[in-house]
């Protein structure tokens, strides 16, 4: 076994009522494929095997609201209670992130301070889009506002769109529709200008970010228009450098040399998608991989990246 000292900050869990409660109204899985095998034994095994001190875990897309506020709120009080006991199992190794009944904003508002104060978890994490509203839309702001006001850590994960009215294609749709929605979402909170009004949230983006180093010329170009200008009055660039970024399945050179241009190298994480990946825990493989082989990391780099940087996100695991 490699030496444990690495942190994953992007893993996921998936108890078996999560389950049982989509299956309940017809959701499978996520998106195209089926749940992939978890449990707590086995997320302890693969942290062991394959030399990583933590992880942070979260519930994944599809998340759980599906059109019914009650459902959604039901379901992730059960989630987070759930959660708080995974930690409360494995505190040395085991971080975990709340999920919130949005588009509620009031229900959200409710569980997150339920799932921050009284269950202790160590952040949120939030879908890029909940119904047919991404982030950023202003009747998400009061939710927003109050986890500025409680500098909370909030992990974004893509979700794939409603496909009705695009045109057919015949690939599995996070392929392309994972990352893209991740752009969506963070160039929505830019447009709407959340990283000037709530600096406090510290952001983790997932899979790099998505698209969005690819998008950054238009981007740049939107926020030139003086109304948009006046909401990132320091600039797309420097409120791009307070967002953290993980590596899920996003490990290879020329998205690395991409993220290197718009990203604070104190803020690119080490993150797997562990179980979500059609490699199974091979992902975390691959993902160690590139960053060990990349040749814009030095051997700091490569410490920052695998554990330090975390660190200012989740301090507890310092010890």
């Amino acid at each position: 076994m490699t030496q444990a000292f690495r942190i994953d900050t992007h893993q996921h869990h998936i108890p078996e009522f999560y389950k049982r409660a989509l299956e309940g109204i017809g959701v499978n899985g996520s998106g195209e494929n089926p749940w992939p095998r978890w449990s707590v034994e086995q997320m302890i095994d693969v942290l062991e095997r394959k030399g990583i001190a933590a992880a942070v875990s979260s519930i994944s897309s599809p998340g759980v609201y599906f059109g019914d506020v009650a459902f959604a709120t039901k379901l992730a009080r059960e989630c987070n209670e759930f959660s708080a006991g995974l930690v409360g199992d494995h505190r040395s190794r085991i971080a975990a992130l709340g999920v919130v009944p949005l588009p509620d904003t009031a229900a959200a508002c409710r569980e997150a301070e339920h799932a921050l104060d009284t269950l202790k978890l160590d952040g949120i994490s939030l879908l890029t889009h909940v119904g047919k509203s991404y982030l950023g839309q202003p009747e998400y702001d009061e939710f927003f506002a109050e986890l500025n006001r409680r500098r909370a850590v909030v992990f974004l994960h893509p979700v794939r769109p409603n496909q009705e009215g695009l045109a057919e294609y015949d690939f599995p749709t996070g392929t392309v529709e994972l990352p893209t929605d991740t752009t969506r979402a963070v160039t929505n909170m830019f447009f709407h200008g959340y990283p000037e009004r709530f600096p406090d949230i510290r952001f983790m983006i997932s899979h790099a970010g998505g698209t969005l180093p690819m998008v950054i010329y238009r981007i740049r170009n939107m926020a030139k228009k003086p109304e948009i200008a006046a909401r990132l009055p320091k600039g797309v660039d420097h409120y791009l450098k307070q967002l953290y970024f993980d590596l899920a399945q996003a490990s290879v050179p020329l998205i690395q040399r991409a993220l290197e241009d718009i990203a604070d190298p104190n803020r690119i994480l080490f993150g797997s998608d562990y179980p979500f990946s059609q490699v199974g825990e091979k992902v975390i493989d691959d993902v160690l991989g590139g960053i060990e082989s990349f040749d814009g990391y030095n051997a700091t780099r490569r410490a920052m990246i695998l554990r330090d940087n975390a660190l200012a996100l989740f301090p507890r695991f310092s010890a």
